[in-house]
């Protein structure tokens, strides 16, 4: 049988589709190669070649491509902040406190105010600071801690009834050395939470109060903020809540705060003086014309309150046996002229305590009451024959109205 070849023209065109895909298979292999080496250990898997047998040699033309890793798992949230607690106002200062901190059982601490007790520790930590007359023209200071802890406290001296009064408009731990026959008799009936709680130092004088080596008696008995907190737990003291007795609201803005202005109150033991600072708003403080102010000495930080308030009120010699000592009474159940400065401004109002235990309260001339400057207040009382002025710093100037841009000008 003869061989026939093909036309010429059919073994052209078979040599063309062969070299085509050729063409097409050798460029499939170098684009596999190149997706290998863009995404090593990739997902894309190379389809064009057939897989091998197990017994025979991987083709030149295969690309072996890793399989890709399992993702790590994943992993928990990190944990949210906590909130921030939620504050109220302290009962005694109007400060934005904790909720526990406002339930704080208030501490009352007379110190001693004579110039070997100087400089006294305590000041700033105190929520309220009562002075008045105790003897021989020399006043005494009353500390009123409620939600701050002090340092220190001291030096501790002896009580007067009419403290024990003003502590117990908040059934207060009352902390004292001794005392005027009157207050101790009191103290003896109505300190077991009647009125206040009594914490005698001769009684726990080296366990919650104890006597400094640095000072000489009497003007050497010191306490701390943690004793303190620890003997009111002893005395049964319980935390809880209790009402205010006065109105508090935040700072005036600078804009509205006078520059200047004095306060000056005037002991037979010594004068008492305050200057008015715009910028922080509060009454810098000084004793006996001194040009530098009053520090504390636990922390050594200028006592500046931020309200301070002048009660007028009658005082007379204590017939108590003991004429010598020139102990004194005070008329501090009633009503009372009241001067209350606070912003920098001054205002004669009333001071009206219904009895013993009820709280003292501040009225402005129209019987309304008196709103306070949240912070610390020093309350200044005085007899009705003892000397003060005030001097209010000059009003700041009155706001500029602008009118607002004509619409053509805008």
């Amino acid at each position: 049988m003869a061989e026939t070849s093909a036309p010429p023209n059919r073994t052209l065109r078979r040599g063309l589709i062969g070299l085509i895909g050729l063409a097409i298979a050798t460029l499939g292999i170098l684009v596999a190669s190149q997706i290998g080496t863009l995404f090593p250990g990739g997902a894309v898997a190379a389809t064009s070649a057939p897989s091998p047998s197990p017994s025979a040699a991987p083709s030149p033309t295969q690309v072996a491509i890793e399989p890709t890793a399992s993702p790590a798992p994943p992993t928990e949230p990190p944990p949210s902040t906590p909130p921030p607690p939620s504050l109220v106002p302290a009962p005694l200062t109007g400060m934005p406190v904790t909720a526990e901190a406002a339930a704080q059982h208030v501490i009352a601490v007379m110190v001693d105010d004579q110039a070997d007790a100087r400089p006294q520790s305590g000041f700033n930590s105190a929520s309220m600071v009562w002075q008045a007359p105790a003897e021989g023209g020399i006043p005494r200071y009353m500390m009123l801690f409620q939600e701050t802890i002090p340092d220190g406290v001291g030096p501790v001296r002896s009580s007067r009834e009419y403290y024990i009064e003003w502590a117990a408009e908040w059934k207060a731990m009352y902390v004292h050395a001794g005392g005027s026959p009157q207050a101790l008799r009191t103290l003896a009936s109505k300190g077991h939470g009647q009125w206040v709680y009594n914490a005698e130092e001769f009684r726990w004088e080296g366990r919650y109060m104890w006597r400094t080596t640095d000072r000489f008696p009497p003007h050497n008995v010191y306490t701390d903020g943690e004793h303190l907190r620890a003997l009111a737990k002893k005395l049964s003291a319980k935390d809880g809540a209790m009402e205010p007795a006065w109105l508090f609201a935040p700072d005036a803005v600078p804009a509205q705060r006078p520059s200047g202005g004095s306060i000056r109150v005037v002991y037979p033991y010594e004068t008492i003086s305050y200057r008015y600072d715009a910028a922080t708003n509060t009454y810098i403080r000084y004793i006996n014309g001194s040009k530098k102010p009053q520090r504390d000495r636990a922390g050594g930080e200028v006592v500046a309150p931020k309200n301070v308030v002048i009660l007028r009120m009658a005082f007379g010699a204590l017939n108590d046996g003991h004429p010598q000592k020139h102990r004194l009474e005070a008329q501090n159940v009633g009503k009372g002229v009241a001067y209350i400065s606070t912003n920098g401004q001054t205002i004669k109002g009333q001071w009206r305590k219904t009895s013993r235990t009820a709280p003292t309260r501040l009225f402005d001339r129209d019987g309304n009451p008196v709103v306070l400057t949240a912070g610390q207040t020093f309350v200044q009382v005085i007899g009705l024959n003892y000397s003060f002025s005030i001097k209010d710093g000059k009003a700041p100037p009155p706001p500029v109205w602008i009118p607002p841009p004509h619409r053509d000008d805008i």
